[in-house]
């Protein structure tokens, strides 16, 4: 989908569109937004059904923004200016302070969402789910999914989507997944890009080795110290070599997909491995002097994984923490228990235990709460028929740090 999050907000402020508008920094409220319209426009009507009349001069710009909020996504007026996904909203501020900042409405995100795989599933039932906004479709056995090399389905597939939710998709048609992936961002937005086996020189190996979904920033470095800047010049590598310096398996995986090859099957169904919350802090928070706050963070962190497990139909037996520092170091802690759960209060009290093994000396960016190990109720055999309240083993580390216990007198 096209800039996904923000084009769900242009549905609802069409006024909006054409304008530089970036989405993040909290989760909206219609209320406020109708309060402050009220409060603002005393003498006009407000309601949900006369958002698109409000004054492009009402909304907020991202001009002077301060805190720790983050990009979801951003208008192609925006990204004109280099404003890009999961970039920090400050940075987004100095690149174009004239965007209009919206904040996200995941309620809405998540009805078109299923809304627009619905339509595709209509079409060409092969679908796998790739997140909210992104999915991949085997057109093989579609009736006319060959035709002009994909493009007549493809055109029907995005003008369904169109008519079913009034937004745009681009999409990458090609023989595997890994090509597809990259031909969908060719002609963004709302384009239709044709990759075939013999365009792989002409198409793809002119393209920089961040392009194929795998490569990550530290990869891309090293690739890069080795002079190896493009798909192609990659693809010049032997295979050997890439084993030798990446090792077998990362370099083997190189190797291959550098010659577009690509076995993966469209998986229609998969089970998560793992479901977890996390929150980004607006100001650095310290386990003492901020103990009330980080407490009840914590529980609705904890409380949040359990409803999730809960509505999904799953429970997990690893339970761990994640924490980022004011220097941005990042660490975990987990620990699996005896039997499998999806209780609030038992994976907030595991979870604290796994509080008490990292240092809560230092000030907090971020705390997020991680259950893993899933399974289905009633489908593993060796699951006890009610959630687990048993006590952990012993974990390897044990805490030192006198914080957690006064953040979390509960463990004592």
């Amino acid at each position: 989908m096209d800039a996904f999050f923000a084009s769900v907000e242009l549905l609802r402020y069409p006024q909006l569109k054409g304008l530089p508008v970036v989405i993040g920094g909290g989760r909206r409220k219609e209320d406020d937004v109708l309060a402050r319209l009220r409060e603002a426009y005393p003498e006009r009507d407000w309601s949900g059904d006369t958002l698109d009349r409000i004054p492009v001069d009402f909304f907020p710009r991202l001009a002077g923004y301060t805190g720790r909020g983050v990009a979801t996504t951003a208008t192609y007026a925006a990204r004109q200016f280099g404003v890009g996904s999961a970039m920090g909203l400050m940075k987004a501020a100095k690149l174009c302070p004239q965007a209009i900042l919206l904040p996200v409405d995941f309620d809405e995100v998540r009805r078109i969402s299923r809304l627009f795989k619905s339509t595709i599933a209509e079409i060409a039932p092969l679908v796998e789910d790739r997140g909210v906004d992104e999915v991949y479709i085997d057109f093989t056995d579609v009736p006319g999914g060959q035709r002009e090399g994909g493009r007549v389905l493809a055109r029907l597939i995005q003008k369904s989507i169109f008519q079913a939710t009034g937004l745009t998709c681009s999409i990458g048609v090609a023989p595997n997944k890994l090509i597809a992936k990259m031909a969908s961002e060719f002609n963004k937005p709302n384009g239709i890009s044709i990759v075939n086996e013999d365009d792989l020189e002409e198409k793809i190996w002119p393209l920089p080795c961040r392009k194929i979904n795998g490569v990550g920033p530290k990869a891309d470095e090293k690739l890069q110290s080795h002079g190896i800047h493009t798909i192609g010049e990659l693809a010049a590598r032997e295979r050997a070599w890439l084993v030798e310096t990446f090792g077998k398996s990362y370099g083997a995986w190189l190797f291959e997909v550098s010659w577009g090859r690509d076995e993966r099957p469209v998986v229609t169904e998969s089970e998560p491995v793992s479901m977890s919350r996390e929150t980004t802090f607006e100001r650095d928070l310290h386990a003492v002097r901020d103990r009330a706050e980080l407490g009840a963070v914590f529980t609705r962190l904890c409380e949040q994984v359990a409803a999730d497990l809960q509505r999904k139909g799953y429970a997990g037996k690893t339970i761990g923490i994640k924490l980022r520092y004011d220097n941005f170091q990042s660490v975990t802690r987990d620990i699996t228990i005896d039997s499998f759960t999806a209780d609030a209060a038992t994976i907030r009290r595991h979870a604290g235990l796994c509080l008490k093994r990292v240092d809560l000396s230092r000030r907090l960016r971020l705390l997020g709460v991680r259950v893993g190990k899933l399974v289905k109720p009633g489908t593993d055999a060796n699951q006890p028929s009610r959630y687990s309240e048993t006590h952990p083993k012993t974990p390897r580390d044990k805490a030192t740090d006198a914080h957690t216990d006064l953040l979390f007198p509960e463990l004592d």
